[in-house]
Order: structure tokens, then sequence, then C-alpha cells
């Protein structure tokens, strides 16, 4: 698939497959810089030797850094987001919601017709970005994410639209 690039008001950067050998080390260290359970080295490799599965996205600076990186499955006809990490340094300037809509405008491509994610009740500012996005709450996991105890909100979007003005192409 062809990277799909961005213009941030101080920077380029762009948005494409993980490359395991080039972006492991990045995805790992800001799963962990996000994440109080973070994926451990061994859970990382396991995610990636599914490929019929699972697929990670990354989003890279002008200097190549990874800045951000989404986590999918795609089962059936269902993309499932399962994590989102953008560095702190990259927050607020769009990077979240061009990933998302990327991954969303992708999984058309494999014929995926809706999509649903999880997110902790208290977080407001993705729960804005994602209905934004087109998801609406449709249930709850209580207590469900730890340190500290937590609902999830259960968010789905019906139907899989294009989110962007670029098309992504394969």
């Amino acid at each position: 698939m062809s990277p799909l690039e961005l213009a941030d008001t101080a920077e380029q950067w762009t948005i494409e497959a993980m490359e395991i050998r080039a972006d492991f080390e990045d995805v790992l260290e800001l799963n962990a810089a996000c994440f109080q359970r973070s994926w451990t080295r061994e859970m990382l490799v396991k995610e990636l030797a599914r490929p019929e599965l699972a697929y990670i996205f990354v989003v890279r600076s002008a200097q190549q850094r990874v800045v951000g990186y989404c986590a999918t499955w795609i089962i059936l006809d269902e993309l499932h987001i399962n994590s989102i990490a953008v560095r702190s340094d990259w927050r607020g300037r769009g990077v979240a919601r061009a990933l998302v809509a990327y991954v969303l405008d992708w999984s058309r491509l494999k014929n995926v017709s809706r999509a649903t994610l999880e997110v902790r009740r208290s977080n407001e500012s993705a729960r804005a970005l994602y209905k934004r996005l087109g998801f609406e709450l449709s249930g709850v996991r209580p207590n469900y994410y730890s340190n500290p105890c937590e609902d999830a909100l259960i968010l789905f979007r019906e139907k899989v639209e294009p989110q962007l003005e670029t098309t992504v192409c394969v």
C-alpha cells in the first residue's frame, strides 16, 4: 500500500503499514510509554505472526521516527481497532484522527462493513475523536481497565465509508 502523506503545521508526516524490522523497537517503546499494561516483546512478535488477522499502521515524522501507531484486527467483515498511541509531544496535531481515518479507509479495501473499539470512560479526548469519526456507544464492559479500575465503553461504527480526501491505494 502506498503511504499517505500529510502536512502538519510544523512538518510533514506519513501513514503506512508497519515495517517489522524498521519499526518494531519504536512501536514497542511507544506502547510502553502510552499504556500501563504494555506489550512485551513476545506479545508483539505473536501479534505480527498473524498477518491474516493483525495489521499495524504507523505515523512517521519527516525524520522517519514513529510518532504514532494503530494496531487492528480484521475478523470477517469487522475491523477491531485494538490500540492507538501517539507520542505525547505529537498530540493535538491531528495525528490520531488521520491515523484512524486512514485505517477506516484502508479497511474498506478488505471488505470491512463496520468497525469497533473500546475506550476508557474517562478518555474524553479519544471519545470526542471517535464520535467525530462516526462511532456510537453500543455497550459497556464494567471494570475492564485497571490502574485505575475503569469501565470500557464499546463503540461501533456500522458503516465504513471514506474518511479522507485522499484515497488509500494498494
